[in-house]
């Protein structure tokens, strides 16, 4: 069988060798093994820009290579549109190729893959929305587009699009799903946090205005000023760095409040199991990944409600859902640190809950999708 992946996470090539972001190969890899053969329709890179990647070590057959664009202007929007010809071009000889077509949704090329997939009604078809699906959120136009026509039965045969979430009024081709990053024998023993020493909050993710990381900083500011032993570490890098660096000079808070940059995998295992909270103050997510890893080594997590986030916490019974009301959140965070039964047996609940999703299972769930 095969599988073609069509996704704008760009490859990038350093000494004859590709590399991509590394959460989203660890994954790929699970769609490659069931596969005979695999390729791709993304952009090819030269620079890393900053990502954390991994090199790629299963076989690939084809790249259909694809023109990365972003329209930010009416310069980037010419550009756009001449590229689009050619990103069209390589779509089709890669539908044409493959038995089985795999979409990675939203985004500007999973546009164009959801409206070319039309054309090709009889072939096997999946697509991961790795956005968030609530029909009720505020989303750009094209995002809205994409689900719109993910949904639709009519134009879109064949497929199974996998979200996060279920949802109200949800087609028969739409498949809640999930996202694991842990196996079966990764589930060691994972002993109860002290809370009587300095209590650890951990922020992970990409410094960006979405994010909200100085949303995270501040409250740390708050609690400390409240007579709370609390200290911040922030994993990952961005735009929003030198911002967050401004602010903790101007505000001293150098001996709380600490930016680590990007770590591995393996040493997140480490921060995770040492973390009393992991705070996530998003304005959007699909599945929130660094949620559920950190519940499955008992961090605690305190996250907005956005996408499937109010189901992983069980609406506040493993975790603590955030207001975006200011001082109402640093009360309800301050009085949750407090109760350190509570923080407990929350901290519990969700390790159970986020260790039924292991890479085993999952890795079934894709094996199932691909054999359909």
């Amino acid at each position: 069988m095969k599988l073609v992946v069509i996704s704008f996470a760009p490859f990038i090539k350093k000494e004859g060798r590709f590399y991509a972001y590394s959460p989203y190969i660890k994954e790929i890899e699970l769609w490659a093994k069931h596969s005979d053969e695999i390729a791709f329709v993304c952009p090819i890179l030269k620079q890393d820009n900053d990502l954390l990647i991994s090199q790629i070590h299963f076989p690939i057959s084809r790249i259909f290579v694809a023109k990365a664009f972003y329209v930010k202007s009416f310069w980037s929007s010419v550009k756009a549109f001449q590229y689009s010809f050619w990103n069209f071009y390589q779509l089709f000889r890669a539908m044409i190729w493959a038995d089985h077509i795999h979409l990675r949704c939203p985004g500007n090329l999973g546009l164009m893959a959801c409206l070319v997939q039309i054309f090709f009604p009889s072939k096997v078809k999946t697509a991961k929305y790795a956005g968030n699906w609530d029909p009720k959120s505020i989303q750009p136009i094209a995002y809205r587009l994409q689900k719109w026509l993910l949904s639709n039965t009519f134009l879109t045969k064949n497929m199974k699009v996998l979200v996060y979430g279920n949802w109200e009024r949800m087609t028969r081709n739409i498949k809640p799903f999930f996202t694991a990053s842990y196996k079966e024998e990764d589930k060691i023993e994972v002993g109860s946090r002290d809370f009587d020493q300095v209590i650890d909050f951990i922020f992970v993710g990409t410094l960006s205005e979405g994010k909200r990381p100085l949303y995270a900083v501040k409250i740390i500011e708050e609690l400390a000023k409240n007579g709370l032993a609390v200290r911040l570490s922030l994993y990952g890098t961005g735009l929003e760095k030198s911002k967050l660096e401004n602010y903790i000079a101007e505000h001293q808070l150098g001996e709380i409040v600490f930016l680590k940059g990007n770590y591995s995998h393996e040493e997140m295992k480490k921060v995770y199991q040492q973390a009393h909270f992991n705070i996530l103050p998003s304005k959007s997510e699909g599945w929130p990944k660094v949620v559920a890893e950190g519940m499955f080594w008992g961090c605690l997590p305190i996250a907005t409600r956005v996408s499937c986030v109010p189901d992983m916490l069980d609406e506040g019974k493993r975790g603590l859902l955030l207001t975006m009301d200011f001082n109402k959140d640093a009360i309800l965070i301050y009085d949750l640190v407090k109760n350190k039964e509570a923080c407990q047996k929350k901290a519990m609940e969700g390790l159970d809950w986020s260790r039924r999703y292991t890479l085993d299972l999952f890795e079934s769930e894709i094996k199932t999708l691909l054999q359909q």
